[in-house]
């Protein structure tokens, strides 16, 4: 399976379309949740104009009255096209895969076919936090393996809890993060292969949020989790909504390896229910239609990836920052900063800029924060000038 690169697409940053006058305008939550003097660089939503197929998609469908319900696999037809050309992977059926309202919910009723009440599920900390919610809320029990200290998957870690999930007998599932959210770390086809070996090893259910995968920059290979050597018995849940700036128009596809066929076939009919069937032609139109507007993207991304280095460089070079190998998120090790468990609140504090607090992501994330590099490079030069301000203002720097 060969990753083939992104290429250069002519078209213009979609992160450079609109002023920080007219985004303030939106509705919603990333710019909605605090008052107007705030910078947000905190939930994920991208700053972007909205690729031109998807605008024509949806446009279509309000004028034709194509406002009912989901139907047919273009989605799924429209992801297994875009997995062959991205990622070299042919192995995505249309015959496993369903449509679900979202990843996260989708998440739930993939635990929900593997695993029983008061179940464990294992998740790797500092990972994103609904991890926690959803699967407390679906009445499961988390066990951690956090990452290890270079953000990367722990075997031995991994393979402990797995003993401990599964040391009553019952039956248990790990929530792999791949790409990696906060940390935008890709996994290798080895580390997931041997994720794979230890699954198998224990009976631990895999289920892989890849909700990141379109967004891995050149020079790194995102593996679909199915696609490794005894990956089969996976499931993997997949959608447009992180790459496009989606989220509002709701639609995700639960896939099936060929050996976990018959749980995805047991998923209720009723969750078909849940996606929009106009989420479901935006995001079809994205993965058709909208590939040159992601390598555009791809583009700004990295160089926004670039200017936050150089700006903590010169103005908080107390904070440790890797670049990921993916997304659009900065995991932002701030506790040489002295701010405490939470910095996040002191930048909104003291600098009145908005960032994602670590202490929710699990262990590991105390002393972090979580920023989004997808937005223009004035409003990010801005974000950390503000953040700097707050760090003189609070009295906490070393640097």
């Amino acid at each position: 399976m060969t990753r083939i690169p992104h290429g250069t697409s002519g078209e213009p940053n979609p992160l450079e379309a609109f002023s920080l006058d007219q985004l303030r305008r939106r509705t919603s939550m990333k710019w909605r949740t605090y008052p107007e003097d705030v910078l947000p660089v905190w939930v994920a939503e991208m700053d972007v104009a909205p690729p031109g197929p998807v605008v024509r998609a949806v446009t279509e469908a309000m004028e034709s009255g194509d406002t009912g319900y989901p139907a047919g696999t273009a989605y799924a037809e429209a992801l297994a096209a875009f997995a062959d050309k991205r990622w070299g992977w042919s192995g995505l059926a249309v015959e496993r895969t369903a449509i679900v309202p979202d990843v996260m919910l989708g998440v739930v009723e993939m635990l929900r076919l593997v695993t029983g009440p008061g179940d464990p599920v294992v998740v790797n900390p500092p990972v994103y936090p609904p991890f926690y919610d959803f699967t407390r809320h679906a009445d499961r029990r988390v066990v951690e393996a956090p990452l290890g200290a270079d953000g990367r998957l722990a075997p031995d870690v991994l393979e402990r809890a797995f003993r401990e999930a599964t040391a009553g007998g019952g039956r248990a599932a790990y929530l792999l993060c791949s790409p990696h959210n906060p940390t935008g770390t890709v996994h290798t086809a080895d580390e997931l292969t041997a994720v794979a070996a230890l699954a198998e090893r224990y009976g631990v259910r895999v289920v892989a949020d890849e909700i990141h995968a379109p967004l891995v920059y050149d020079g790194t290979r995102f593996v679909p989790y199915l696609s490794v050597p005894g990956g089969e018995r996976g499931l993997s849940l997949m959608s447009a909504s992180k790459a496009w700036n989606l989220a509002g128009l709701k639609a995700a596809l639960a896939v099936a390896g060929p050996a976990a066929a018959d749980d995805l076939a047991r998923m209720p009919e009723v969750v078909g229910h849940g996606p929009s069937h106009v989420g479901i032609l935006a995001h079809t139109a994205a993965l058709r239609d909208a590939t040159g507007w992601l390598d555009a993207l791809l583009d700004g991304l990295d160089a926004n990836r670039r200017l936050l280095t150089a700006l903590l460089a010169e103005q908080l070079p107390a904070v440790r920052y890797r670049p990921g190998d993916a997304t659009y998120l900065a995991w932002l090790d701030c506790r040489d900063l002295g701010l405490g468990d939470d910095p996040a609140e002191a930048f909104l504090r003291h600098g009145r800029v908005a960032l994602t607090g670590g202490p929710p992501f699990g262990t590991g994330g105390a002393g972090h924060a979580r920023l989004n590099l997808a937005t223009s490079p004035e409003v990010l030069t801005e974000a950390v000038r503000r953040m700097a301000a707050a760090v003189r203002a609070a009295g906490g720097a070393r640097a």
